[in-house]
């Protein structure tokens, strides 16, 4: 595998609260960022708001260009899909209660067609109850473009005292669209312990996932083929928290949270070799991050080039108290 060198880390947004969960995405030739903005801190509040960016020069410098929120309701961990030709930008959005329940929550997304008028936002018809993450898209064998959600649930929907936030009985389902709006089951990435799940599909319409696991346990690769009825579950050396999955090359590359000794959670990135008989993570560079940081996003430059967005808390808070920071970093293959 070859080497990930880090030759330029920018910090691109920050106002002075808590900005976090970041995504990157290419759309009609500029570059699109995505997070959630919110001035009470990385928790539940009404005051969050996702924010989209786009760049007119290969992130060199950014512009805002469309803003939202939902009233009642926390908006975080936005992510982006290029859909049918349109720009999506899913969040899950809590109910702002006590106690906070899984089982209130909703899905919302806003959609553009050029980068510059937006629509929405609108709730998700099929994700009540389901708390939406990552998107990917696929072509079938019948040649329609189809759009897929991870979206975590508890057990039947069943009541109890905890948030159902990556509890045993969460299971991270897999949701499908024929228009990115109404959505309904096609699989489940994991049965218990379910989370925050990066995926994206192969050229023969099979999945390949890295899921987060609740209670700080190793992440796992989940691998199936159509109609995802049946799955293959390989557990990995460590915990990633808000995991990201993309291809870079013929490569996968991986990023998120991991615990480094004595110094608390940082922000790295490497490479998953699917190449043995049991998926495994080669450990990469770690970012300048600390305190309350993660949620990578990727967008390739070109084979041995790119670009990753994260966020920060190491040079404000130190906590998940407002200040972070955007950071976007400079990779290239050595």
């Amino acid at each position: 595998m070859a080497d990930i060198h880090v030759e330029s880390v920018r910090n691109v947004f920050n106002n002075g609260i808590h900005n976090a969960f970041t995504d990157l995405v290419w759309f009609r030739d500029r570059l699109f960022l995505t997070f959630r903005s919110c001035p009470d801190g990385h928790m539940v509040f009404t005051t969050s708001r996702i924010v989209v960016m786009v760049s007119d020069d290969v992130g060199e410098t950014w512009r805002e260009v469309h803003r939202f929120s939902v009233p009642e309701r926390d908006v975080r961990d936005p992510h982006f899909v290029v859909f049918r030709d349109t720009l999506f930008v899913y969040t899950g959005a809590w109910l702002v209660e006590e106690p906070r329940d899984i089982n209130h929550h909703l899905g919302y997304c806003v959609w553009s067609v050029d980068g510059e008028k937006w629509q929405g936002p609108r709730f998700l018809e099929g994700t009540y109850g389901h708390y939406v993450w990552r998107a990917a898209t696929r072509i079938t064998e019948n040649g329609d473009e189809r759009a897929y959600l991870c979206a975590r649930r508890r057990h039947g929907f069943a009541r109890a005292p905890d948030t159902g936030d990556g509890v045993t009985n969460t299971e991270s389902a897999m949701l499908e669209s024929e228009d990115g709006i109404v959505w309904r089951l096609a699989g489940f990435f994991q049965l218990h312990y379910g989370d925050e799940t990066a995926f994206l599909f192969e050229d023969d319409g099979a999945v390949l996932a890295v899921c987060r696991s609740g209670g700080n346990q190793a992440a796992h690769v989940c691998r199936s083929a159509p109609p995802y009825r049946e799955w293959t579950r390989s557990t990995l050396h460590r915990h990633i928290g808000g995991p990201m999955l993309a291809r870079w090359g013929d490569r996968y590359l991986v990023g998120g949270r991991k615990t480094a000794d004595g110094r608390g959670s940082v922000t790295a990135i490497g490479w998953l070799d699917l190449s043995g008989a049991e998926p495994r993570l080669i450990e990469g560079p770690e970012l300048p991050s600390g305190g309350d940081n993660s949620y990578p996003g990727f967008a390739p430059l070109s084979d041995t080039e790119g670009l990753l967005s994260y966020y920060s808390s190491h040079e404000g808070s130190g906590t998940h108290d407002a200040p972070s920071s955007i950071y976007l970093a400079k990779l290239r293959l050595t």
